[in-house]
């Protein structure tokens, strides 16, 4: 009975004029849609779709591949040299069977998305780029960096100082994929973030093959590790303090060997492959982007 009465006390005082009443009318007017949006955000997580990374020199193709892969076309968009880095979203089947020109939303199949980030090749813009590969954590809800394409000119490697200036950045990037695996204070190592060396214009009759990319981009890596190592030793700093800095931190590949090759990067968990292809043209003028496209669908 006093329930009764009690309820329907508060009853009347609700529906009674008053400025208790007014103001807390007021209150839930303004506060409930606060309170959802808050209630909202923390009940729903937030979707980082998995990443590709693509680099490489100015003029490598990077751009041209990655408009040919949006667009699913035969043919890349006129392209220019790039000073931003630009990202597009694409997809693949739930097996990673789907060809890139596939339109999966037509054909009614389960996509799995992802991200392509196209960086600047030239010098000055490198560091956002390598920035992104040092900094990655090593939990996985924290990035989404699957894998790494290096892309490069193969008829410009046959030209003088060509393999040295494609070498050049690739030890930078090999170098802070390795520094990342030992980075962090987790006994967990980091997702592995394989390296793709995709040889583009391998339509052209001056294209090397990608055998000898491998081989002559090792033999220049190897080069660019003495030199580099030799340059700390000359550089003043005693045989003493050389090894005090931890000189094997940026010693890349096996600490010690005299010959670099990618099989050491096996050591880090990085697998890097040197894989041939056209942007321009299709596979009646090259091997075209389709070995490309299976081995970043694989990756994501």
């Amino acid at each position: 009975m006093d329930l009764h009465a009690a309820a329907k006390g508060a009853l009347e005082f609700l529906l009674t004029p008053s400025i208790p009443v007014i103001v807390l009318g007021f209150a839930v007017v303004l506060l409930f849609p606060v309170f959802l949006h808050w209630f909202l955000s923390r009940s729903t997580a937030y979707i980082t779709l998995p990443s590709i990374l693509v680099a490489g020199p100015p003029g490598a193709g990077k751009t041209a591949l990655i408009t040919r892969l949006e667009r699913r076309a035969p043919k890349p968009a006129t392209t220019y040299t790039s000073q931003t880095t630009n990202i597009v979203e694409l997809a693949v089947n739930e097996d990673g069977s789907s060809s890139y020109s596939d339109d999966l939303d037509a054909s009614g199949a389960v996509a799995k998305k992802f991200l392509v980030i196209d960086t600047p090749g030239h010098g000055k813009l490198r560091g956002a780029t390598l920035a992104r590969l040092t900094t990655a954590s090593s939990t996985a809800s924290d990035t989404k960096l699957r894998a790494v394409v290096y892309m490069v000119d193969s008829a410009a490697l046959a030209e003088d100082g060509g393999v040295a200036a494609a070498a050049s950045y690739l030890y930078d990037i090999l170098l802070a994929l390795q520094k990342r695996m030992g980075a962090g204070n987790s006994s967990k190592a980091p997702p592995a973030i394989p390296v793709l060396v995709a040889a583009n214009k391998a339509d052209l009759f001056t294209a090397l093959p990608a055998a000898l990319i491998k081989t002559q981009l090792e033999a220049e890596l190897s080069r660019i590790r003495t030199s580099r190592s030799k340059g700390l030793l000359s550089s003043g700093v005693g045989a003493d303090d050389v090894d005090s800095a931890n000189e094997s931190d940026d010693w890349l590949g096996e600490y010690g060997s005299k010959a670099f090759s990618f099989a050491q990067m096996r050591e880090f968990d990085i697998d890097v492959d040197v894989v041939a292809g056209n942007v321009v043209g299709g596979t009646d003028s090259g091997p075209g982007v389709d070995k490309w496209w299976r081995w970043i669908a694989d990756k994501v």
